[in-house]
């Protein structure tokens, strides 16, 4: 909790205490349904809080934006980002339901009233979003297929809408396609090893019709 508050030092005293019940919430919901690795829950707030919480040195998103969270698994990045971001309203889907449920269940732990979840695949939601956010579950031209006609027309930041996706290691081949995306090293931001080949991606989408 404390590798939280060196980063975000701005947090109300609501938002310390809904990221300090995240390890308790998980460790007893990871006992019955595995959605953080054994190894990785001792470091949850290293491997995957503080990891989430890398968009968000990326873009600080404004009031009533809206995010898509594909492939969610346990509810990284959409929980730390919605409670960051209480403003800002958060769908996040899968295609496993009973991850889902540890989500809506810690959701409705830390009475995050910003999030909604959905069983689905990305391909078969019938909204729009600001920006679509993932942890690497897939390649980059597959996951774009999936979420090209996602995305909402009018930017309301700096940022242009599309995907921040969390990502590890040398990208070039998987982004040879894509040469308006940009990539942030996150060793920039954090100073920790594990950040060390770990990138936020921003590749604006351009609005389908």
């Amino acid at each position: 909790m404390e590798l939280i508050q060196n980063y975000f030092p701005n947090l109300t005293d609501v938002q310390k205490e809904q990221f300090n019940q995240l390890f308790d919430l998980y460790l007893d919901w990871n006992s019955n349904i595995n959605v953080v690795s054994r190894k990785d829950i001792d470091e949850l707030y290293l491997r995957h809080v503080l990891h989430s919480l890398g968009i968000a040195k990326v873009v600080g998103f404004k009031e009533g934006t809206t995010i898509l969270d594909v492939g969610t698994g346990g509810g990284f990045p959409g929980i730390p980002l919605a409670i960051l971001y209480p403003n800002c309203q958060f769908h996040l889907v899968d295609s496993i339901n009973k991850k889902l449920k540890v989500v809506n269940a810690v959701a409705e732990s830390l009475g995050l009233t910003n999030v909604k979840t959905s069983h689905k695949r990305a391909e078969d939601i019938n909204e729009t979003f600001d920006f679509v956010v993932s942890r690497a579950v897939t390649a980059m031209p597959t996951f774009v297929g999936w979420v090209k006609n996602k995305v909402n027309k009018k930017s309301k930041h700096d940022l242009k809408n599309g995907i921040l996706y969390l990502k590890g290691g040398d990208l070039t081949e998987e982004l040879s396609n894509f040469p308006k995306a940009t990539l942030y090293n996150l060793s920039d931001c954090f100073k920790e090893d594990f950040f060390d080949t770990k990138k936020v991606v921003h590749l604006p989408i351009k609005y389908r019709g």
